[in-house]
């Protein structure tokens, strides 16, 4: 009964992260079809009928879930959650975001009560239940900051060379919308996709001006915006753009070389964060392995606090205790540039 238990543990988180993986790797091809559907529909149509629909889209397609999208559509948060998500790189829609964190919910509140059943039975707690059902609420939140980061960076380290190629070819007379779209052909994403995106919602009737501010909600970047402003700006009162970009340009990169000193400057801070959070940790796992009963009498039971034994509670403060301090050293040597 213990082994069948445990494969159904196992099984259940494999089926929670598979789903988890599926509806964030699938979404990137469904807003691709609903796009070229806006702009050439009789293309989409035939690729439509052609083709199998994926189940993503027949089952966000089914009239409860359109109901329950527009009926949420309609509240203030979901217009961030929505902005949340374009700024991550995923075309869920706010209805599908909250299926899948409700999923992740339920699924590690199943993890954690059929491990305690087999492996380790302070899990089936239910402090520890509701611990499990609040990380699993917050783990699809870490995940969508994360891409954040790592889709801002990778396209902020590449902006000023694209200002520059934009510059060069409005110096060759080309339009701002053929600059555009040589910057799709010759960068790489992020880049070329927001560009692309603009490039898309001018051709479906939205000014130049609503283009670039969407590009700029989308992407949380200062020396995007800056850009963007400097566009709107020359559309309304004229003036040199090229001349102007490449003053952007050479301010991004000065910015980008600052912020590189200061990383090389506060590497020592940083390093001391991760030796903070993961020390105690290691000296745990290390005194685990050379003296076994050593740490067993932290979790005898009585005594106890909650149902828990005391030397758990104490473990969870000491947890608690070691993230603050590495969000506050990390706060600390966060410097704006």
């Amino acid at each position: 009964m213990d082994a069948v238990a445990l494969i159904a543990a196992v099984a259940t988180g494999i089926a929670v992260l598979l789903l988890v993986i599926g509806v964030f790797g699938t979404s990137r091809s469904a807003a691709a079809e609903r796009l070229e559907r806006f702009a050439a529909p009789s293309v989409a149509a035939q690729a439509t009928t052609a083709g199998r629909r994926p189940l993503r889209e027949v089952v966000a397609s089914s009239p409860m879930l359109m109901v329950l999208n527009r009926s949420l559509e309609r509240r203030s948060w979901s217009e961030q959650i929505g902005r949340d998500l374009a700024r991550a790189d995923l075309t869920l829609r706010p209805f599908e975001y909250l299926i899948v964190r409700v999923l992740t919910v339920v699924g590690m509140i199943l993890l954690f009560w059929l491990l305690g059943q087999t492996l380790l039975p302070i899990l089936g707690n239910p402090l520890m239940l509701i611990a499990g059902a609040v990380l699993g609420f917050v783990l699809p939140g870490i995940y969508i900051r994360r891409r954040q980061q790592k889709r801002l960076n990778a396209f902020d380290s590449r902006l000023a060379d694209t200002i520059t190629l934009l510059a060069n070819a409005l110096r060759s007379g080309s339009s701002f919308l053929q600059a555009t779209e040589l910057i799709v052909r010759e960068t790489k994403p992020p880049i070329s996709t927001e560009f692309g995106r603009v490039i898309r919602e001018v051709q479906l009737g939205l000014t130049t001006e609503q283009a670039l501010a969407n590009i700029v909600r989308r992407v949380k970047s200062a020396d995007l915006e800056l850009m963007a402003t400097a566009i709107t700006i020359q559309y309304q009162v004229g003036g040199n753009l090229a001349e102007i970009l490449d003053t952007i340009a050479f301010t991004i990169r000065e910015r980008v070389r600052i912020k590189g000193e200061i990383r090389v400057l506060t590497a020592q801070q940083r390093l001391s964060g991760y030796v903070v959070g993961l020390l105690p940790i290691l000296l745990i796992v290390v005194i685990s392995l050379l003296a076994p009963q050593f740490m067993k009498a932290m979790f005898d039971n009585p005594p106890d606090l909650l149902g828990l034994p005391l030397g758990v509670v104490l473990l969870m403060v000491g947890g608690v205790s070691m993230i603050i301090g590495f969000m506050l050293i990390r706060r600390i040597v966060d410097i704006e540039v």
